[in-house]
């Protein structure tokens, strides 16, 4: 423990109140020798990281508790499952400075549950860099993580629905399983018509804002 404590740069009793906490697992035992290892050495600088970032213990143990408890980067992946998407491996500190003061359990714990996050180890893993940056950035917009996670899981049973009408159609007249055009049509398609939505929603809002003619 001593040696631990030097290494992390914190004072034996504080390492005491940590594992108190439940901050960090309990040692490997050998009779009366107790062996840390470099999972307890990556805790400690995390919990000091977010330590400086303005997080309380209160709010580390609730944070160490739901990744613990959460879906590991396997499951999250899917072993063999195709993707253009492009995971990203983050520290919690990284995370943390990501969405600033909204990295809450909740918050959390929905995503790893709508399949965002995953862990492994002591790190976290998202499933898409681009997702990523997007929700980062409606954060940083004003909106809050737990709308933008409750939009995505809308989203995403929409997505799912095309995913379905795509595959289907293309598959139905098509020989192979996952046919070549199949990405690039599907893509185009949903964006156009995206972006013919928008355009008819916002006129509809602009003629409701206007003021009635005389």
């Amino acid at each position: 423990m001593e040696e631990l404590a030097k290494e992390a740069g914190i004072p034996v009793r504080t390492l005491r109140f940590y594992r108190e906490r439940g901050l960090i697992s309990p040692p490997r035992r050998e009779g009366r020798i107790a062996w840390y290892d470099d999972h307890h050495l990556a805790r400690l600088r995390t919990i000091t990281g977010l330590l400086e970032r303005g997080h309380t213990l209160t709010g580390i143990a609730d944070l160490a508790r739901t990744f613990e408890s959460g879906r590991d980067v396997a499951e999250v992946l899917g072993l063999g499952e195709p993707t253009e998407e492009t995971p990203v491996r983050l520290t919690p500190e990284q995370l943390a400075d990501y969405f600033e003061g909204e990295s809450t359990p909740e918050n959390l714990a929905a995503a790893m549950e709508l399949g965002y996050l995953g862990t492994d180890g002591d790190e976290i893993v998202h499933i898409s860099r681009r997702l990523l940056e997007v929700s980062a950035e409606l954060v940083r917009e004003g909106v809050p993580l737990a709308t933008v996670l409750a939009s995505g899981r809308r989203v995403r049973e929409h997505a799912d629905a095309l995913a379905d009408l795509f595959v289907g159609t293309l598959r139905k007249h098509s020989e192979e399983e996952e046919p070549p055009q199949l990405r690039p049509l599907a893509r185009a398609v949903v964006d156009a018509e995206l972006s013919m939505a928008l355009d008819r929603r916002l006129r509809r809002d602009a003629e409701a804002a206007r003021p009635p003619t005389a």
